[in-house]
Formats: structure tokens, sequence, C-alpha cells
């Protein structure tokens, strides 16, 4: 330890000593080890070393008439006093020094050799003594060339190294003063022995004489702020739910799949319609009195109309024929399909064809009330609005043909339209295109008689158009031939066009339409998607947990010959409790009729209803009550570690109750030294209602079967806080418990998996716990647990790209978790919804059926699981509704805690309510 430093390599640059008025010939130079050791000085304390010179290098004060205290860190002890040489240890040696002058360079740091005196105490000729009296040397110390290296103690062994504001104990103290100082007595160099004292935890401290009115108006502000912020994550996850339903609804809406109705009348008698309507043209307008008009095509001129578009694959290529032959057309559209492609109805516009209304969802009219044709008009005129600004006045009911057909049950229908301000528009030939005859046959059926007028039917939607499409070239130069004219409906009776500016209001409103129906188009998709991804992983995850828990059953049992040695090393049992009143006299109990030989340490974290003073009061043996300020469950773990005297080390909540033989059987698997640490059996207590059934089934099927697969995989996720056991060398290799997270027994078990620990899994070890009572707690602790989960897998985010045994879990568990604990929750309820779809709106059967097979897979993965825990499948009757109930919250939950994670909020920890009915089992079984 007292050797001289390596040598390391010159600095580049060397700057003069600076001139001082009252400096000593004799100055000191560092050597290269020491200029070495400054450089690895100033690296480890960043700026202090770069910006101080020796006095902070040292932690010195410039105080030549006192010395400083000795203030020891916790932890730290005095080190003795050894009597190494002073200018070895500092690296220094004595070369002429240069005398100052008048022509000397002050350098670029005068103050150094001041700084360097002041620290010590000393001038250059009590120096001098000094230096003599410790060196052992006779005469004067030769001077030293000028340097502006700073000296430094990176190279002193550890226990030489001065403490930051100390005077180092090996520096003796110099008897006299140097002349011209004030003549002050030094204390003694020999510090006192410091006191040790435990780390304290840094307390939020308010501002100082606040009073007690702003204090209370601070916390209640506080909590207000929390209440907000919980309230609006909430609403934000209640709303995207509602979205999303919303989304489907319109989608289904849009797809004629909601309020579709597919009934078609047909013919009735015509008593009430007008013989001379059913006569004369196919156009009829009504007055304001309501009595209609008909009106005629002219001769030779036809009116060319389509029905049933705008369709993104035919329209465009009947477009495209028109402007060919330039020819313009009358094209009467779907609402649904101009909100799905408005784009079609825009170039219909802009190539001056006309548009008219086919209603929204092609409905039959004859069997809807008023209210219901009002809704199909409105609705085509805004999805026009939206689309290309217009409004039209031009109508044409679903499955009209020619006017002669009007009857008794269409003709209310038509009056209604024209009370409205609707021109109603028949046809005088019909291609019957929808039909799919050869391209002949349809210009044949389109062609009038003799020179008459017509107005003309095609069809650009609705099927296959492709010979409506090459019929239509053939049927325009055809009729051109005969002499024939081609307009709009309008521009065939010399009236003004049918379509009309939109208001602005409408027009906003239309657009709003058709984002949400952009939207909806778009993200459907993605949602079939999801969903087929959560029914295959829904069904994958049962299957593999199934199969990988059977095999975990059978290899435990061929290698359970490890297992029969005994591990009868005394164990340390840590139960942290804070405000655990109702449950921890049970808790203790139940410990206490262990049959392996424990010590209890109970941690009271600051409880403020007695729990301390209940555990004291049991006099139960072997226990020690440690009592500490509120400082979280991971502080409280440590602190029963730090004062655990055995090597193995059992945790548990303060709520939980175990068997006798739960220790015994937990620490069996420790007599494999590989084995870091025990995930056990945790189950619930509280299972007579109806939330704790559903918890029952829940931490049997999917806990429980979950740790099984993760142990046979070696990725164990979560060691549960309410009973785990772990080896003292394996927690101080992972850290310790750490509070970076919510879920800190996630965040120490990663850790062991990280520092090469076996995580296993002891089905055998049984502790009862007491789960959440209402939904209000249920929401509280699976909060929690999923927002916690979150924070310790983007903790340990690197597993992802290391190697060895952290790698290993980065590239399988964490992917498991993250696609069975996050991801397929958070898209779970899309089974439900579209389940809830299907039977309202399309296939009931079907989708119940679908629904039903889902489900009778799930009951028969968890009566194994039921079964692998040797549990009663009488509380497998509340699965269906657990399932769904659990799917619906869970999401929620899960979607809270994204919202949080994104937001960066800091989640408080949420104490639960606790009512001490669980119990110490009276009868336990000892499972071998």
């Amino acid at each position: 330890m007292s050797g001289r430093p390596p040598r390391l390599p010159q600095p580049r640059r060397r700057l003069p000593a600076p001139r001082q008025a009252a400096a000593p010939r004799t100055v000191f130079r560092l050597t290269g080890s020491g200029r070495r050791a400054v450089r690895l000085s100033r690296r480890a304390v960043g700026l202090r070393g770069r910006l101080g010179g020796l006095a902070r290098a040292l932690g010195l004060k410039a105080n030549p008439g006192r010395q400083p205290r000795l203030r020891a860190k916790p932890g730290r002890k005095n080190s003795p006093r050894p009597k190494p040489q002073l200018k070895r240890k500092l690296g220094l040696k004595d070369e002429p020094a240069l005398s100052p002058g008048p022509e000397a360079n002050p350098g670029p740091k005068p103050r150094l050799r001041a700084k360097l005196s002041g620290a010590l105490g000393l001038s250059g000729t009590a120096r001098g003594a000094w230096l003599r009296k410790v060196t052992g040397r006779a005469g004067k110390l030769p001077t030293a060339e000028p340097s502006t290296t700073e000296p430094s103690t990176a190279g002193l062994p550890p226990t030489e190294r001065p403490v930051p504001g100390l005077l180092p104990s090996w520096l003796p103290i110099p008897k006299h003063r140097p002349s011209g100082l004030p003549t002050r007595k030094l204390r003694p160099s020999v510090p006192p022995t410091p006191k040790l004292r435990p780390p304290r935890l840094p307390v939020p401290k308010l501002p100082p004489r606040l009073p007690t009115g702003r204090l209370r108006k601070l916390r209640t502000r506080t909590r207000t702020r929390t209440r907000t912020r919980t309230r609006t994550r909430m609403v934000f996850a209640l709303a995207t739910l509602l979205a999303l339903v919303c989304a489907l609804l319109l989608d289904g809406y849009l797809d004629a799949e909601i309020g579709n109705d597919a009934r078609v009348h047909r013919s009735h008698a015509s008593r009430t319609v007008p013989d001379r309507l059913r006569k004369g043209g196919p156009v009829i307008t009504f007055d304001r009195s309501g009595k209609a008009t008909e009106h005629a095509i002219p001769s030779r001129t036809i009116a060319l109309t389509f029905d049933d578009g705008p369709d993104p694959r035919w329209t465009p290529k009947i477009l495209d024929v028109l402007r060919r032959h330039k020819v313009r057309g009358t094209f009467f559209v779907l609402g649904q399909m101009v909100v799905r492609h408005p784009e079609l109805v825009r170039r219909m516009r802009a190539a001056g064809h006309e548009v008219g209304v086919h209603t929204f969802s092609h409905v039959d009219l004859s069997y809807q009330g008023t209210g219901r044709m009002d809704r199909e008009l409105a609705q085509s005129q805004l999805a026009l609005a939206g689309a290309a600004g217009i409004t039209s006045s031009l109508f044409r009911a679903p499955y009209a043909s020619k006017v002669r057909a009007l009857d008794d049950r269409t003709w209310p229908v038509q009056q209604h339209i024209g009370a409205k301000g609707y021109i109603s528009a028949f046809v005088d030939a019909d291609s019957e295109d929808w039909q799919r005859p050869p391209v002949k046959e349809i210009v044949h059926n389109a062609t009038p008689r003799g020179t008459k007028g017509a107005s003309v039917l095609f069809h650009d939607a609705g099927g296959n158009r492709s010979r409506t499409v090459k019929a239509l070239g053939q049927y325009i130069e055809r009729m051109r031939k005969k002499g024939y004219s081609f307009t709009t409906v309008t521009g065939a009776l010399g009236a003004r066009s049918a379509n009309h500016p939109a208001r602005t209001v409408r027009i906003w409103e239309g657009r709003v339409l058709i984002w949400a129906a952009a939207f909806t188009h778009s993200v459907l998709p993605v949602l079939m998607g999801l969903l087929g991804l959560v029914g295959l992983s829904v069904l994958g995850r049962l299957l593999l947990m199934v199969v990988l828990a059977w095999w975990h059953r059978r290899s435990r049992e061929r290698r359970r010959w490890r297992w029969v040695q005994e591990v009868n090393d005394p164990v340390s049992v840590i139960v942290p409790a804070y405000n655990e009143k109702e449950c921890i006299a049970n808790t203790l109990g139940s410990l206490a009729a262990s049959t392996h030989p424990i010590e209890i340490l109970v941690v009271d974290d600051g409880s403020t209803d007695g729990t301390a003073d209940i555990a004291e009061a049991l006099g139960l043996p072997n226990v020690r009550v440690l009592r500490q300020a509120n400082a979280g469950k991971p502080a409280a773990l440590n602190r029963g570690i730090a004062h655990a005297r055995h090597e193995l080390i059992v945790m548990m909540d303060g709520d939980t109750v175990f068997e006798p033989t739960t220790i015994r059987e937990l620490v069996r698997p420790f007599a494999d030294s590989r084995v870091g640490a025990v995930a056990g059996n945790a189950k619930v207590g509280n299972r007579n209602r109806l939330i704790g059934a559903w918890q029952h089934i829940e931490y049997v099927m999917g806990f429980n079967l979950d740790r099984r697969m993760y142990d046979l995989l070696r990725c164990m996720p979560t060691i549960p806080g309410a009973i785990g056991a772990f080896r003292r060398r394996a927690l101080l290799d992972a850290g310790g418990m750490s509070a970076d997270t919510l879920a800190e027994d996630t965040d120490i078990t990663i850790a062991l998996h990280r520092a090469g620990w076996r995580v296993v899994y002891q089905e055998h070890a049984r502790a009862w716990t007491e789960a959440p009572g209402s939904l209000g707690q249920l929401w509280k602790q699976r909060y929690r647990w999923s927002y916690g989960t979150m924070q310790a897998l983007w903790k340990h985010r690197r597993s992802l790209i290391d190697r060895g045994p952290s790698g290993r879990f980065g590239r399988v568990g964490m992917p498991l978790v993250v696609l069975f604990q996050i991801l397929t929750p958070l898209c779970a309820p899309l089974i439900d919804l579209f389940t809830l779809y299907g039977v309202i709106f399309l296939d009931p059967v079907r989708s119940l059926l679908a629904w039903g097979a889902l489900l009778l897979v799930q009951l028969l993965g968890a009566a194994y699981a039921f079964r692998l825990d040797r549990e009663s499948c009488r509380a497998l009757a509340a699965l269906p509704l657990q399932q769904i109930a659990y799917r619906q919250l869970m999401y929620l939950v899960l979607l809270h805690s994204c919202v949080t994670a994104a937001t960066g909020a800091l989640l408080p920890w949420q104490k639960l309510k606790r009512t001490g009915e669980v119990e110490a089992p009276r009868a336990p079984e000892a499972v071998r």
C-alpha cells in the first residue's frame, strides 16, 4: 500500500507557476505519477476536480486559524495513522527553484500556492521546518520548478484517502505558526471516533412556518388534483371503449348490417293511384297543395340513369365511357356508398353529371314509417353535402322501376317524398343488367320503341358490372346513329339542375360523417385482425399452459428425488406491516404454528392503528418488532433483510396466513444450490362471495397455471408478495428490494433472473391471502399490479439484448409477459363486443356458438388447473360471468395504466381495506 503509483505519461501541456509577492523560494512540482493521479481524481470527482485547487481536491478549508472537525460518513471507519513518506504519498520531488523577479511571468493561476499555504496554515519557512521533521532530512529542501499541476490523492490507499472537509490523519500538525499570522491555538490532530448512524431516508419538508390553514388548503388541493387526474384517466378509458362501440355501430350501419330490412314488397292493388300518373311520363312532381303532375321525356332524347353507386371498381369505368362519348347522365347514389367513396361524387360533379338520392341504405320504404323515411333522406343529403358540397331534390325509390308499377303501398311513399319538395324519377326502359344477361340483351332492353324519349336504367354497383360497361359504349353509339341525344333527367325536362349548393354547417357536418366513416373503415380491419389474434392468443395460451403444466407435473415427479432431502436450515420470516391491525394476529399465529425453525421479523412501516403494539402484545417466541417511519414496502423489506439472522429469508404480506408445513415445503427447493428464490402457491381465503370466487378462479387458473409454465421455461416473471423465499446471497446479488417500481416482487424476480439465479415454483407451499372484497378495492390492486409490471419491464428492457441468463429472460420471458399479461387482456373485450354485435345485427346463432365454444375450451382448461391444485370444481359455475366481467375490468385497468405510463404520472401506493376474515387453516395437509 505504501509503494509509488505506476508511472504514467507526462501531461501534454505544462504551465509555469504563478507569481506571488510573498511566495517562498521552496515550491513543489508533481512527478509523472502524481500528475496521472490528478487526472484520475478529476475524472472521479467531476467538476469539483476540474474547477478547484488543492483545497477542493483534498477537501481542505483555507482557514489558517482552525482545523475542521471530523465528520465521518455513515458506515466509514477511522483508519490507523500510518507514517509513510509525505513526498512519496503526494508524488513530490525537489528541484532548483526559479528566483522570482519583476520579469517573471505571473502565469494563469496566481492563487495556487496561496491556496496551498492557506490550506495547511503554513508559510514557506514553517513548511520547510515541518517537512524536515517529517522526512528526517537535514538542511533546506531544494526548490523545485514551478508547476501548475495540482496534487491528488487518487493513488493513495483507500484507508488513507482524506474525507472531504477533513485533514488527512497521517499529516502531522506543525508546532508553530508562520510569521505575520495571528497566533491561535490549534486543536489536537487526533479526531474523535465517528459514531455510525443508519442512513436516513429523505423526507420531503414543507416550507417553514407554514400556517395551518394554508397547509390544509395545500393537502386538499393535492387530493383534488389526484382525484381529478384519476377521473380523467377513467373517463379516457371509458371514452375509448365508447368510441370503439360507436365505430362498430357506424360501420355496421354503413354496411347495411344495422337496421337493414331486406323485405321487398310485391304488387298490390292500385285503387288510390291516379290513372293519369300510371299512364304518364317517368317524372312526377308535387305542388304545395299535394297535387301530382307527371312529366314525359321528349322524343329522341334519352336520360341515362345509374343506380346503387358509387362503386370504387365500376363507377370510374362507367364515368370513363361517358367521358369518351361526351355524354352526361344522372347517378342515383346511396348515402352509405357516398360516405365511403366521396371522391367519386366529386368526380361526377366535375364532369357535369347530375346526382340524385337513392336513400341511404337501399331499404324498401313501403315497409318503413315516416320517421325512417326522413332519416334516410336527411342522412343521404348530409353525405352529399360532405362529399361534394351539394344537396339534391331528385329522388328515386329503391326497387322502383316503371311508373305503372305504383300501387297502394308505394303511392303514400311518393306522396310523403313529394311533400318535402323532391322530384320522383322512374324509368321507361330497364336494361335489367342486374340479372347479368349478355351484352346484346342489355342493349336491346335499354332501347326505347320508335322515336320515343326514355329514361333508361343501368346499375353501376351491386355486383359484377363488366357487361354493363361493355354494353354502355355500344348502346350510346347505336342510339346516336338513330339520332338520339343524351342528357340528364332535369335537362330532358328543360328544368334547372336538381343539385343545389349546401349550407356551410351542413357541409361540415357531412365532412365529419365522412371522416368518421373513413376512420371506422380503416380501423375495423385492424380490430378484426386483433380479434383473430386475441382468439388465437387466448386459445394458444390456454393450450400452452395446459400442455406445459402437464409436462411440469411429470418432470417434477421424475426429479422429485432431488428435493426429498430436508432443508433444516433456520429461516427468517419478514412480515412488512402497515395498518394491518385486523390481520396481524392471524398472520403471526399461523407462523408460530410452523413446523420449521424460524425467526419472525415484523417491520412496522409507520402504522397508525397500533399494528406494532398488537404484535408485541401477542408475546410470541422468536418474534421481533422493528419500527420505522413510513417509507414503503421495499424499505420495510430491506430493513428486515438487514436485521435477519439466517441465510434463507421468507417474505410474506401482513394479511396472509401460512399452513404449519408451508415454510418447510417452501424452502425444500433450496437443496439445489442453483436456486435463488422460490415462488409459493397463493390462494384466496375469502372466496365465499362472488368477487372472491372470481379471484379464486383467477388465482388457480391464471396465476398458478402460469407459474408452472414459466417454471418449466425458466423465466418466471413474478414471485408473489404473499409467499416467496429467497437466499440472502441472491438478494444481495440483485441489489435488494428496489423502490423504483410499484411491483417490487416482479422487479426483484427479474433482477434475480438477470443475476443468474434460478427461480422455481413450489405448488405444495400454500398461503392463504385476503383478496379485495369490492370492485373498487380490486380496481386499485390490479391497477397497481399492471402499472408496476409495466415499470418493471421497462426498467429491465436491456435484457432483450443481453447475453446469458439476462438475455434468456429478455427474449423468452419478457415477450410472454407482454403478450399474455398486457396485450391480450387489453384486446380481450373485442371477443364480447363482436359477439354482442353479431347477436344483435348479424347471425345470433352462429355468434353465440362461437362464443360458447371459446368458453367451453376455457372451462376445460380451468377444470384441469383445479385438478392440479386439488380444488373443488364447484367454483367454476361462476366462470362465464367471471370471463365477461374480468375482461372488461382488466381492459379498463390496463388502459388506465397505459395512459398513466404514457403521461409519466406517479402512482402512489394504494392501501387496501382489510377485514381479517382469513384465518389459519385448522387442519392443514402436509403434501409430500
